[in-house]
């Protein structure tokens, strides 16, 4: 901010609600007085033409309304206004005034008044042009060199320059490559125009080239206008500038200094006449307006220059010699004598505020008012320090990251779901595999504690969920008032869903403008989903929970879904998917299990969650408080897998399907180029069955782009089946380890991390990245196999799904084995698994060592073949002695393998000193005869005698993936 302000002389405000621009100011001495000072003419977008000579009111008295000369209402708008030699027999001032479709020209006139009213001045019209295009702006000169006149140029909208030979229309020209107009202005010494095309390059065209163009009484392109009689318009230089141009000038200050100022958003350009740039100044303001000016220094020009930050900012060339502070943002800016004073500023701003004023040096300072000095009450200041103290340590007792809600928030939403289906269904699919579409209703109370505003409220269901309405914007609510407001969910899509959960959010701002959001959950019913059904026996998918109570009647479990239900019997329940396959539940007479069977393994999940839950809101009405499902196993992942890999080859379909339409879509294109060249060819020959060939391409292209949306859509319902799979998973994991919510809840956000697939994100890639880290940090085996860095590299689609199969089942074997799922700490610790005696751990395979990258795998064996041989005995000596107590326990088989993996051993220890010289050579071959060597020991049982240390490890862990079978 600059420390002065421009110093107001005189100022006006021209009427209410007008509009003004660049074109809208000029100064001069319009009713030629000969006395060498200016006036002002303003024209506005409301057709109001004023003509003012200003002069300084005295401080004590207001300003004097005889200031304005003339004030002229005319029916159209007035778009630009200039001063000039423009009447053939009269070498006076006229003023030209340019409308939307016309040209006038007017003679002002001023007669002395014999009573004290003062001078009248009148406004006589010369002539006038109307105009055959709507214009844009105009400029003026002597062109072609004419001595004494003025002919004008004008700029149309559509990119037509007509020029007027004073009352005579001499000829019109179209710029080529037209899009829309720019600044226009006329460089005298040259002889030429200069414009800014919308190519964001400056164009100079020569008059006399315009001239002798092709005439524009109708507009032509550029083959017809090669073709018609005349020559082709072109420019004589052009300048890539970059940016759009607000204003181009060219001062005529002195013929020895020659330049072309071009104003653009960011930067300022001087050009010399034939189009070189002379200097730039990159600007850090948005300019709104400028005017070059004359400089007292030889060789240089002032800029006059003005921002939208109200700042009117000199330069001299690229110097910056003066900042001043405006009262408003000028849209024109000019320079002119008065009687009193010289080289005033003429500033004019958009919504019509007109001031003269000069850059004096008196600056304003602002002088902070004296501050009553008051005694310190320290006694008051130790009170407030140690409550402030307290509140201190308060907050920095808890350590989240998030600051806790407000125990009372200033908008409560409470979502009741009706217990019964809608009479007339709202579902905008009425019926779906023979059975009508149920809709229930979901009303919505929504309390204020405290004014709100502008409450805007939002429904989430995940599909095929949908509801009759999502968006609500809902009235401003006072303190304490309630408001209800109802919608109904349905069911809207061919696929059963994968949550029957909803979300509910309220973003609103708070009495003091501060922006917040309120939400709540509600829970569908499965009544939405599905009808009763009789109970069939056999079933492809089978799943069993266990609980701690005697059966239940699962009519009182099922109410819903008893009363309508075929057969009354209480040990049976059918439920049938209205977009799904039958889901029975069994429930045993003589024993506390229940069995939900399916021929489909993801429609199990809504009724098996659905089960669980009645069971517990039973029992509990019941008042037991140790009631506890469980779930003995087998974890059924054959079945899962096989929904893996049916998203996962649909996702590879979505790749497949792309490629070949980018491979089709570039033979279209080169098929057409062929034929618009056969077309276009003046001889026309044969066009050798391209057009059948294109045809065909046509059709192949439209056929692989129906098959890529169908493979969407199927993609869709693929990824939400594999959402219910994975939760039944989740269920069951959790069921037969006895996870709490904390655990449940890191299971669910390592199975399901996404919402949705993306093409850059899928969910085979994210979930395998998080399972192993998993493995890697809470599930690790010991703290060594933490410090191992996970891989950073991007997540992209895999080759198959036979790693991410693998480390699933590694993390439900680890979670059988007493694995804890923690994100502190602490839980890294390994935990201790009691198991009965005479039973041992199955060991597992050493799948990190497969997944290290080979640089690892590589500093790795360095870093053992450095180890001394001492350490190497002493290990092989301890591995001896515990397999020698082992040894008495195992059979004759493990017998046998284990003798040959100490004799290997042995024997890798002793040559040890050979194998280094000739490990990298024959390392190949050595996995290939450990191979062999492995498979020979499995058929004849026979000790190995030669065997290396890498091949030992490798037997031990056939020997682990055996025991895991």
């Amino acid at each position: 901010m600059s420390l002065f302000k421009a110093r107001d002389w005189w100022a006006s405000v021209l009427g209410e609600g007008e509009e003004f621009d660049q074109g809208c100011l000029c100064v001069g001495d319009v009713d030629n007085s000969g006395s060498g000072y200016d006036k002002i003419v303003v024209g506005s977008f409301m057709g109001m033409l004023r003509i003012f000579s200003p002069h300084p009111a005295k401080p004590e008295e207001q300003m004097e309304a005889d200031a304005q000369l003339l004030e002229v209402q005319f029916p159209d708008p007035i778009i630009q206004v200039e001063m000039g030699k423009f009447v053939s027999c009269s070498e006076l001032l006229h003023l030209a005034v340019l409308h939307p479709r016309k040209l006038s020209v007017y003679a002002v006139s001023g007669t002395a008044g014999n009573v004290e009213h003062g001078d009248q001045y009148q406004l006589r019209l010369v002539y006038e042009h109307n105009l055959q295009r709507t214009a844009c702006n105009m400029t003026y000169g002597p062109f072609g060199g004419v001595t004494g006149h003025h002919f004008i140029c004008i700029q149309s909208m559509d990119g037509m320059l007509m020029f007027f030979e004073q009352e005579t229309y001499a000829f019109g020209r179209f710029l080529p490559g037209f899009l829309l107009p720019g600044p226009l202005s006329y460089c005298i010494r040259t002889d030429s125009f200069i414009t800014v095309s919308s190519t964001r390059q400056v164009e100079c065209y020569r008059y006399e080239t315009l001239a002798v163009a092709t005439d524009a009484d109708t507009r032509q392109d550029s083959d017809q206008q090669s073709k018609s009689s005349g020559k082709r318009l072109t420019a004589d230089w052009t300048l890539v500038l970059g940016e759009e141009a607000l204003d181009v000038c060219v001062p005529h200050t002195s013929s020895a200094m020659s330049s072309i100022f071009v104003l653009g958003e960011r930067n300022l350009f001087c050009l010399k006449d034939n189009g070189q740039i002379r200097f730039m100044k990159k600007l850090e303001f948005n300019p709104s307006c400028f005017l070059p000016y004359g400089s007292v220094s030889e060789g240089s020009t002032n800029i006059l220059m003005c921002n939208h930050n109200n700042m009117l900012l000199v330069y001299q060339d690229v110097t910056l010699k003066w900042v001043a502070q405006l009262s408003c943002v000028p849209v024109a800016v000019r320079v002119a004598n008065f009687p009193e004073l010289k080289g005033l500023v003429v500033t004019l701003s958009s919504d019509g505020h007109l001031q003269c004023s000069y850059m004096g040096t008196d600056p304003s300072f602002f002088t902070a008012p004296k501050v009553d000095a008051r005694e310190v009450n320290y006694d008051e200041v130790d009170t407030e320090m140690k409550m402030l103290q307290k509140v201190i340590r308060g907050a920095t007792k808890t350590q989240d990251i998030l600051p806790r809600a407000e125990t009372e928030e200033e908008l409560t939403l409470t979502a009741i779901v009706s217990s019964n289906l809608d009479e007339v269904s709202c579902a905008v699919i009425p019926e779906m595999n023979g059975m009508p579409v149920p809709s229930v209703t979901v009303k919505v109370k929504i309390k204020s504690r405290s004014a709100v505003q502008s409450p805007k409220m939002t429904v989430c269901v995940q599909p095929p969920l949908a509801v009759t309405q999502d968006q609500f914007v809902l009235d401003s609510m006072g303190s304490g008032c309630e408001l209800v407001v109802r919608f109904s969910a349905f069911l809207n899509g061919h696929y059963p869903p994968a949550d029957l959960c909803g979300d509910i959010a309220v973003s609103y701002s708070s009495a003091t403008g501060i922006p917040r959001v309120s939400q709540c959950k509600f829970n569908l019913p499965l009544r939405l989903v599905c009808y009763p059904s009789s109970a069939i026996k056999n079933a492809k998918y089978k799943i069993t929970v266990d609980t701690n109570k005697p059966p239940v009647n699962l009519n009182e479990v099922f109410p819903d879904f008893s009363e309508k239900s075929e057969n009354n019997e209480s040990s049976a329940l059918g439920f049938q998917l209205i977009t799904g396959s039958k889901v029975i539940v069994l429930a045993s007479k003589t024993s506390q299990r229940y069995r939900i069977q399916s021929e489909s393994f993801e429609d199990i999940w809504l009724v098996a969650k659905e089960l669980v839950q009645r069971f517990d809101q039973h029992f509990a009405s019941l008042g037991v408080k140790d009631f506890r499902n469980s779930f003995t196993g087998p974890i059924p992942l054959p079945e899962y897998f096989e929904t893996v890999d049916h998203h996962f080859e649909l996702r590879v379909n979505v790749q497949k399907y792309q490629d070949l339409l980018s491979e089709r879509a570039v033979q279209f294109r080169a098929i057409q180029r062929r034929l618009l060249t056969r077309f276009k060819d003046k001889t026309p020959g044969p066009l050798q069955n391209l057009d059948t060939l294109m045809e065909g391409t046509y059709r192949q292209v439209i056929a692989l782009a129906d098959a890529a949306e169908d493979n969407r859509e199927r993609l869709i319902q693929a990824f939400t089946r594999l959402q219910s799979a994975t939760h039944l998973l989740i269920l069951l994991l959790s069921l037969w380890q006895g996870l709490g919510s904390e655990q449940t809840a890191i299971l669910e956000a390592t199975l399901l991390p996404l919402l949705q697939d993306t093409p850059q994100l899928g969910w085979e890639e994210s979930v395998d990245a998080a399972i192993s880290h998993l493995l890697k940090t809470c599930l690790s085996r010991s703290p060594k196999d933490q410090a191992i860095s996970l891989s950073t590299g991007p997540l992209t689609i895999p080759k198959d799904t036979s790693r991410l199969k693998k480390h699933i089942t590694l993390l439900c074997d680890r979670l059988g084995k007493g694995g804890r799922l923690s994100l502190t700490s602490e839980a890294n610790v390994p935990t201790t698994v009691m198991m009965p005696a005479g039973c041992e751990s199955i060991p597992e395979p050493i799948v990190e060592q497969e997944e290290e990258p080979r640089l690892q795998q590589d500093s790795a064996k360095y870093i053992k073949k450095k180890q001394p041989s001492k350490r190497i005995k002493s290990k092989s000596d301890s591995s001896k002695e515990s397999s020698r107590e082992k040894k008495e326990k195992d059979s004759g088989k493990e017998k046998d393998s284990k003798v040959s993996s100490k004799e290997s051993k042995k024997e890798s220890s002793k040559e040890s000193s050979k194998r280094e010289s000739t490990k990298e050579s024959k390392e190949p071959s050595k996995d290939k005869e450990s191979t062999r060597e492995k498979e020979s020991s499995k058929e004849s049982g026979k000790e190995k005698t030669k065997v290396s240390r890498k091949s030992s490890v490798k037997v031990k862990e056939k020997k682990s993936d055996a025991g895991d079978g």
